[in-house]
């Protein structure tokens, strides 16, 4: 199964709501087969920009992502559960690339004729 990470961005609410729409989401990740891997808060803020969703406009919000493992026919499905859930200010999900290693970051990988050269 790929790796996705799930941006959050709630409405800005008491710890006690902020907690019940988290749990709301976890669980519907793992009721369509999803393995919740880690959930992160960011902290809430203000907003870069004034967001309207569900009929109000939103100025600060809550921020978390979630990393989590599921099958690639969930995807759309969930986007439109959360689009639906009134707690949510937005939601965005990218697919984590998992081929990639911490190695790449730092250049291309010296060829073999400049392993000869420096030995």
């Amino acid at each position: 199964m790929p790796r996705y990470e799930l941006a959050l961005i709630m409405k800005a609410m008491q710890r006690p709501e902020t907690a019940a729409a988290l749990r709301r989401t976890v669980e519907t990740l793992m009721e369509r087969g999803a393995v919740v891997r880690d959930l992160e808060n960011l902290g809430e803020r203000l907003l870069p920009y004034r967001i309207s969703k569900h009929n109000e406009r939103h100025a600060r919000g809550s921020y978390f992502l979630i990393d989590f493992h599921a099958a690639p026919n969930i995807v759309t499905g969930l986007l439109d559960h959360l689009d639906r859930d009134v707690d949510v200010v937005r939601p965005t999900l990218l697919k984590k690339d998992t081929g990639v290693s911490g190695d790449a970051c730092c250049g291309p990988a010296p060829s073999k004729s400049q392993d000869t050269v420096h030995k």
